[in-house]
């Protein structure tokens, strides 16, 4: 038996560090990943349990409710417009969706972020197919990949793409027949800059063809318990890609698809979320900032993307020597090599806690 070749899961990578962090006597303070510490809002939770008695399997394409929610959510929250709601499909949270869409659409050849959330490569492995690390497109040439995916904000830089990029990029695919992936889990946490979606008129110009885009509910409604996700766009590339996951068993529990109808369709809760994430962040920042580290990009996201100009593990080492654990850059790409991503995912004391030790 043969099973693809993968590479080593980061998180398994980092356990030594992790047992040293731990070894603190006030307690490891983990920054390491972007797993949420708040509580399931009421509404959400209530939502769930309206959908527990249900015995009947669910559909893979989800309660029409939920996907009319989750149309009035994108173009209540970012403006995107003129989407239809059968091209909706909600996915069991999203990172199934990024490590099994290339093998779902059936590409051979496709392009990732420099520095990228490392399921993106895994997906090129599992399908088999070749991928090319680059920001740019000039280094592609007259190639025409199956795929590029976008990611904006950036996991981990905290990058955000301006509208000129995206609209080039669309361009650029278009040209050559190649289906733009957007994954816009991040969208909702806007702080230096506003993010767009690729979805939005000002980049699409509605024209959805050959256009995805993949929306979370981890960060924006802490639903990774939930596995709670959904892509949408192009209304020929959502129905595939039903009918290939209505073979394959790819379903959203009932119960959590009640959840998901109640989620997008309160912002309440969403603004919430991102004012605890914000004062989270200004307090670990200037923190940071202090004990001499410069902080790139991180103008929206989840994360600080922090260097000491010196190697990541190096870095990482320091930073466990003081309790806290975070993640090396090289995890996402070679030239992360001299940065860490700091997680802005723990509660406030933590939080306090590690501005604490890194003042001392």
């Amino acid at each position: 038996m043969s099973f693809p070749d993968l590479p080593d899961f980061p998180w398994d990578v980092l356990a030594d560090h992790a047992a040293r962090a731990r070894t603190h006597p006030d307690g490891v303070v983990d920054l390491s990943m972007g797993t949420p510490v708040d509580p399931v809002p009421p509404l959400i939770q209530a939502a769930l349990a309206t959908a527990a008695e249900l015995p009947g399997y669910p559909t893979t394409h989800g309660i029409p409710e939920l996907r009319a929610a989750a149309v009035a959510a994108l173009e209540r929250r970012y403006g995107v417009v003129g989407l239809d709601q059968d091209a909706v499909l909600p996915t069991i949270g999203s990172k199934e969706l990024v490590a099994w869409l290339p093998t779902l659409l059936g590409v051979r050849s496709m392009v990732i972020p420099e520095l990228a959330y490392p399921t993106y490569e895994v997906g090129a492995r599992l399908a088999g197919a070749t991928y090319t690390r680059t920001d740019g497109l000039t280094v592609l040439g007259p190639a025409a990949p199956g795929l590029i995916w976008l990611n904006s904000p950036s996991n981990p830089t905290g990058r955000v793409l301006p509208v000129e990029h995206l609209r080039k990029v669309l361009a650029w695919a278009r040209e050559r027949g190649t289906i733009v992936v957007s994954d816009e889990c991040y969208l909702s946490l806007g702080w230096d800059t506003t993010p767009v979606s690729v979805l939005h008129p000002a980049v699409s110009d509605g024209d959805f063809t050959n256009l995805l885009a993949v929306h979370s509910l981890s960060k924006t409604s802490s639903l990774a318990g939930y596995r709670a996700g959904f892509i949408t766009g192009d209304p020929v590339l959502v129905r595939g890609l039903l009918e290939v996951r209505k073979h394959a068993g790819l379903i959203v529990p009932r119960p959590v698809q009640a959840a998901m109808t109640a989620a997008l369709a309160d912002d309440t809760h969403v603004a919430t979320q991102k004012a605890l994430f914000a004062a989270r962040r200004a307090q670990l920042r200037p923190a940071l900032e202090a004990a001499g580290f410069r902080i790139d990009h991180s103008e929206a996201g989840l994360y600080l993307w922090a260097t000491r100009a010196e190697p990541a593990w190096t870095t990482t080492e320091w930073l466990a020597a003081r309790g806290i654990l975070v993640t090396p850059g090289h995890f996402y790409g070679p030239t992360g090599s001299h940065h860490v991503r700091i997680a802005l995912t723990a509660t406030d004391e933590r939080i306090a806690t590690a501005a604490a030790r890194l003042a001392g």
